[in-house]
């Protein structure tokens, strides 16, 4: 499947991406969303991440959302599949598709069409107890140098990571593509929204008490309240880990929203780093309007549409 002129917005938590991507497809006919959201893809998860309307997806068609209810683990390659199934169907329809989300890795999974590796829960258990990074870092030298070269012995996340897919497939990690330091030409076209840290930290606080005015409480209630609780992935959602915190008796509400900014605003900024690696993103710079680069968007989507 090869993407058909389609145009993926990314940019930071609360810059106005949505806003603008549905916009774009109401200016657009035969435009359709695709979520790149890592937390939207839950079911009963709507509030604390932002996602459409039921108005607003009435009006206009978005995928990769309400996929799993959130009991259930969703992996990037599931995610990548999903994606690419509903590219299909939007191109079938002889539709055009404005990706948007934020969340880095399930962006380069689409755009870049990632070989991602599978998962190997047992490996992953054996690498967790053992506690010394470094030596499990030693230990990917052994098995892959070109991986270990390529990551701080000190993070052990990717470390861990490495060493999973290196044993558990039985071939080195480094073999699966490029790697997300290469940024190879994408048939997509990819355009930024780069808003000024005081206006977006300002917009991440405003969001929240908006979200709360809109019930986000109780919608983490629920969340609290299903059968075994919610996925370790779906629990660590940003706003949700803070207010089941609270719902647990461990702060009070003022200090779990104010530890939902902070921690919100420590996510835009990796955010940001994230993409700003990427130099085949056009950057544009936005105040408080997403909408004022409209028009330049536009002029992207429909140079796209027709190969230029």
């Amino acid at each position: 499947m090869q993407p058909n002129g389609h145009l993926a917005i990314i940019g930071a938590t609360a810059s106005g991406k949505s806003a603008l991507a549905m916009e774009v497809a109401r200016r657009r006919p035969g435009t359709e969303l695709v979520s790149m959201d890592s937390m939207a893809l839950y079911r009963g998860m709507d509030i604390g991440t932002a996602a459409p309307t039921a108005a607003e997806r009435a009006e206009v068609p978005t995928h990769l959302l309400d996929l799993v209810d959130p009991d259930e683990d969703y992996s990037v390659s599931m995610f990548q599949e999903a994606a690419r199934s509903a590219l299909g169907d939007v191109i079938d329809r002889g539709c055009r598709a404005v990706l948007v989300g934020g969340t880095g890795l399930h962006v380069r999974a689409v755009v870049d069409d990632l070989e991602i590796p599978g998962q190997w829960a047992d490996v992953r258990a054996d690498l967790d107890d053992e506690p010394d990074t470094t030596a499990l870092h030693a230990r990917l030298v052994e098995l892959d140098p070109l991986a270990a070269g390529r990551m701080e012995p000190t993070n052990r996340r990717r470390v861990v990571r490495a060493l999973e897919v290196s044993i558990g497939s039985g071939r080195p990690f480094s073999s699966f593509g490029p790697g997300l330091e290469a940024y190879p030409p994408s048939p997509f076209t990819q355009v930024g929204l780069r808003v000024d840290r005081d206006v977006l930290d300002r917009r991440i606080a405003e969001r929240y008490r908006l979200q709360l005015d809109e019930g986000f409480l109780d919608e983490v209630r629920w969340l609290a309240d299903l059968p075994g609780g919610p996925s370790r992935s779906a629990a660590q959602a940003l706003g949700y880990r803070e207010l089941l915190a609270h719902l647990r008796g461990e702060c009070t509400l003022d200090k779990a929203v104010e530890d939902a900014v902070g921690a919100t605003r420590q996510f835009a900024r990796r955010q940001e780093r994230w993409f700003r690696r990427d130099p085949r993103i056009e950057w544009f710079d936005v105040a408080d309007d997403p909408l004022l680069v409209l028009d330049e968007v536009l002029e992207r989507f429909d140079d796209a549409g027709s190969g230029r």
